[in-house]
């Protein structure tokens, strides 16, 4: 069992934020690490929707990066851990947090000419991701998550992200 909390700070109304989370999680979850699905205990991911000045402070005090970012990834499991999960008696399985910056993604999405909706959820798919351990810090790393990421997202009827790139 999957139990997404979605905290949304001023991002549009109108899509189910809190539904397409769930979705893009589960997708991620599904294609990645299906052995989770079936854990006894309910693994919990957070995902907070919020301004470009949250995400950038963030990203400067935990990254020593001074700028905002799309998505920003907190595990709280070891990579390592991630397969014995699923075998897990604890009574819930913190995944981690995951905080998506509202104007970097309308941003992005404009420059794609897709929906807020659909990079949203490409994000969200891509932070889940490194939540169970995927990085792209190494060629060989990157291309794998990325290929991962583009087979969810195919699933999904939704955009490839890394096309013509």
């Amino acid at each position: 069992m999957l139990d997404i909390a979605v905290l949304n700070e001023g991002w549009a109304e109108g899509p189910d934020w809190h539904a397409l989370a769930e979705r893009a999680a589960l997708a991620a979850v599904r294609a990645s690490c299906g052995a989770l699905e079936s854990a006894a205990a309910p693994i919990e991911i957070a995902i907070r929707l919020t301004s470009d000045a949250e995400v950038h402070a963030l990203n400067r005090d935990y990254r020593d990066k001074d700028k905002p970012t799309n998505v920003l990834s907190f595990p709280m499991q070891d990579p390592e851990d991630i397969a014995g999960l699923a075998n897990s008696t604890d009574p819930e399985i913190l995944l981690g947090d995951l905080v998506l910056a509202r104007g970097v993604c309308e941003a992005e999405a404009a420059e794609r000419a897709i929906s807020v909706e659909a990079h949203a959820t490409h994000l969200i798919i891509h932070g889940v991701l490194h939540l169970l351990g995927f990085d792209h810090m190494e060629e060989a790393e990157a291309q794998a998550m990325e290929a991962l990421e583009r087979s969810i997202l195919r699933e999904m009827g939704l955009h490839d992200p890394y096309e013509g790139g």
